[in-house]
């Protein structure tokens, strides 16, 4: 049974702008610094560890309070979640330390990697422009860091990790949801096709930028079928409980499309590498068949208000204060109603990490993560770490 709660802004202190991303938990074995590879992340709120507490922006682009973050040590780090987000669970997996936010004026450390994303971010500058870190702005950060490196590392070291080390994306949700939820012409001054070209050609434009960089290793996630999210769910007129078909063919075709753009990249960019994780698949088959993944609600936000707890409400900050709690998050696929539970992004991770070839294609990440420097290093020239 939930129980109705009204935030009370006595909860949160200082304490709860404290970012975790750079402890080391409990007694974790990292890797040394000589023999890591080293992890950069981009992208929204499904891997946003805290970045949008350090930019001006409204309480719908932060979660930074509670009861985000009750499962993850119980303070709210910024996560949209109750806990850990999929590039922490990637991070474990491959033996680093927890991946910090860039913007967290304490981290200055990027031998291991470093987390660009941002909630609310599209590939589209315009997706909600002015309130968040879009993709092409964390490229920026990205040639920031790269060149820190340089400075601290030397050359030829900054060389090694950067070519070694994979980049992380999950972006396009926003740029498809933002529409729909705002109720903007937007989709009908394009075809959805040329919509999703504009999204994966920002995309693209990155990957490029990266791979400019030195940059040879990249994981993707494809989109989750949006139709179903709770948010979404309650914004369709009528609506008994199914999910918005609409939405879930714009997010097939951009899966679709995705795999086309990524198959192009690699005939024309000489040791571009890379893993996609077939999200929506994954996603679809614990919206069917629940139980078997340790799930007894799959309809239902654990935190929110309205039909489904679709309102996104969570924590009371928002637009809306009046939220519901759910007693026990572990049955819940989704925590607030946008973003998954811990649980699931733990399960999804597993798959990401180590996924038969069905799911993750062609590699998984743990293959990327362990590819021999000598491959890494085929196509790189070294003008690329020209002085700027």
């Amino acid at each position: 049974m939930a129980i109705a709660v009204r935030f009370s802004s006595l909860y949160l202190s200082a304490v709860s702008l404290i970012i975790l991303n750079t402890v080391i938990i409990g007694d974790a074995q990292f890797r040394s610094p000589e023999k890591h590879t080293a992890l950069f992340v981009f992208g929204d709120s499904l891997h946003d560890p805290g970045n949008n507490n350090y930019i001006n922006t409204t309480a719908e682009y932060k979660a930074n309070f509670w009861p985000y973050g009750e499962t993850f040590v119980g303070i709210p780090t910024g996560r949209f979640s109750d806990g850990r987000l999929i590039p922490d669970f990637i991070s474990e997996y491959a033996k680093l330390p927890l991946i910090p936010p860039y913007l967290n004026p304490g981290v200055h450390n990027y031998e291991y990697g470093v987390n660009f994303a941002s909630g609310g971010a599209g590939a589209l500058v315009e997706t909600h422009q002015g309130f968040v870190v879009d993709l092409k702005t964390q490229l920026s950060y990205f040639k920031k860091v790269e060149k820190q490196l340089r400075r601290k590392l030397g050359v030829r070291k900054a060389k090694e990790l950067i070519s070694s080390a994979v980049y992380l994306f999950s972006v396009g949700g926003n740029d498809y949801l933002s529409p729909f939820t705002f109720n903007s012409s937007l989709y009908d001054k394009y075809s959805n096709k040329e919509y999703i070209g504009m999204v994966l050609g920002n995309l693209t434009q990155v990957v490029e930028g990266i791979y400019k960089i030195g940059g040879r290793k990249f994981g993707f996630l494809n989109m989750v079928p949006m139709g179903c999210l709770p948010a979404v769910k309650i914004v369709q007129p009528g609506n008994t409980g199914s999910c918005v078909e609409k939405v879930n063919s714009l997010a097939k075709l951009h899966n679709r499309e995705l795999l086309k753009v990524l198959q192009l990249i690699q005939r024309q960019l000489k040791g571009f590498i890379y893993s996609v994780h077939d999200l929506y698949t994954s996603f679809s088959e614990r919206l069917e068949n629940p139980l078997k993944y340790g799930f007894k609600e799959v309809n239902v936000a654990c935190c929110g208000t309205g039909p489904y707890r679709g309102v996104y409400s969570c924590g009371g900050k928002r637009e809306v204060k009046e939220f519901e709690l759910c007693d026990d998050v572990s049955d819940f696929l989704f925590f607030d109603s946008l973003h998954s539970t811990e649980k699931a992004y733990k399960q999804l991770a597993e798959l990401i990490w180590s996924g038969e070839s069905d799911i993750t294609k062609p590699l998984n990440l743990k293959a990327l993560f362990e590819l021999e420097k000598s491959h890494v290093y085929f196509g790189i020239k070294d003008t690329s770490y020209d002085a700027a």
